[in-house]
């Protein structure tokens, strides 16, 4: 391999970036909107879940479960019902997805120590939220009905009751519970997957499109170095919309970072070298840019949501789905990047996600200078 081959078409490859103004601003641009409207508008945290009450009862007791819901920061009360028909209509039209039911005997059978029932009523076609919206109701009544049964128990016998088990919770790593601290940095690597394997799987397919692949392939230049060349004007700018990312993360969204800001740009490197390898790949296997870029994008968003982690766990998919998600980078770089941000880990831990994102760098690599290689002949 020639370095001095290989820095002239990395320099060709960079004039060409700059003088395309408007694709430059569009690859540093788009990566920072994408963030922005998905690190907003995407969230995981169910609350203000919009409620309707039906109490049959009318007692001190039910006024007061009721305002323990409308103090909750997980439900709304949009409204009291008078019948089973005003709650129907309420969750048909979408107003409310939760409908609480309180019967004639929860105060009689709460004070005197009985069961007290109550029915819950759950739109039940947003199947996640509802069951969200379960637990978090069931939490509401248990810890309601505990605390009168407590106070019943004290006036009758005079005395308060030890309590047999006591827990105390604490949760690590995200102490608030916020989804966006475990979506934006997962966002990052998605982002950054799509956008790399975008913008260099165009840049063979331009080559031939130009006719000016010819003149390359007249040149002692090599296809491993055609490939390094070009792949490295658009490191860069992968570089720079990775930076932009993560400082957008911390500073904007305020995601915590607990870990080596060396060990996230190594990774962040060889992330990079394997996504755009992947571009150049796609690339070589298609001779006009319009499909490459249909390729591209089948190649890097849809593996890139759905078969990285982000969003779904990768353990509950099928055991077939499992192992073609193997053969995507992002799902390697998700546990690096929310374990530096989120844990504090670094390699001694992570080492297994970066072997085999180096892996998947070469053997990406491998391939697209063969492929090459075959166009060439």
């Amino acid at each position: 391999m020639s370095w001095r081959r290989l820095r002239a078409i990395a320099r060709k490859e960079i004039l060409h970036v700059i003088r395309d103004s408007r694709s430059l601003a569009s690859a540093i641009a788009i990566p920072l909107l994408m963030l922005l409207i998905f690190g907003y508008a995407l969230s995981l945290d169910v609350d203000r879940i919009p409620t309707i009450v039906y109490d049959q009862d009318h007692s001190p007791q039910s006024r007061e479960l009721i305002d323990q819901f409308r103090g909750s920061r997980y439900f709304a009360i949009v409204g009291e019902a008078q019948g089973y028909g005003p709650v129907e209509r309420a969750m048909d039209t979408g107003q409310a997805l939760l409908g609480v039911v309180i019967p004639p005997s929860y105060s009689r059978d709460l004070l005197s120590g009985g069961k007290a029932n109550v029915q819950l009523l759950l739109d039940g076609s947003d199947s996640n939220t509802a069951s969200i919206a379960r637990g978090y109701a069931e939490g509401v009544m248990l810890s309601y009905g505990g605390r009168v049964r407590l106070e019943a128990q004290m006036q009758r016998a005079g005395k308060i009751p030890q309590a047999g088990v006591g827990m105390q919770a604490r949760v690590w790593y995200n102490p608030d519970m916020l989804s966006r601290n475990f979506i934006v940095p997962g966002l990052i690597a998605v982002i950054m997957m799509i956008i790399t394997g975008n913008l260099s799987s165009l840049t063979v397919a331009r080559e031939w499109e130009n006719g000016t692949m010819e003149q390359l392939l007249s040149t002692p230049v090599r296809p491993a170095e055609i490939v390094l060349g070009k792949l490295s004007a658009y490191f860069l700018v992968g570089l720079i919309d990775m930076a932009i990312c993560v400082l957008f993360g911390i500073f904007v969204f305020g995601v915590p970072f607990k870990g080596s800001l060396i060990f996230l740009i190594v990774s962040a490197c060889i992330f990079l070298f394997g996504a755009l390898a992947t571009g150049i790949l796609i690339s070589a296997a298609n001779r006009t840019q319009l499909l490459a870029y249909q390729m591209g994008t089948l190649a890097t968003f849809l593996p890139g949501f759905l078969l990285s982690g982000f969003i779904y766990s990768i353990s509950s998919m099928p055991r077939v789905i499992q192992a073609i998600s193997l053969l995507v980078p992002a799902r390697y770089f998700i546990n690096i990047v929310k374990g530096i941000f989120l844990k504090g880990t670094g390699l001694s831990i992570l080492w297994m996600d970066f072997l085999l994102l180096c892996g998947y760098g070469a053997l990406i690599f491998y391939f697209a200078a063969r492929k090459l290689r075959a166009k060439v002949a």
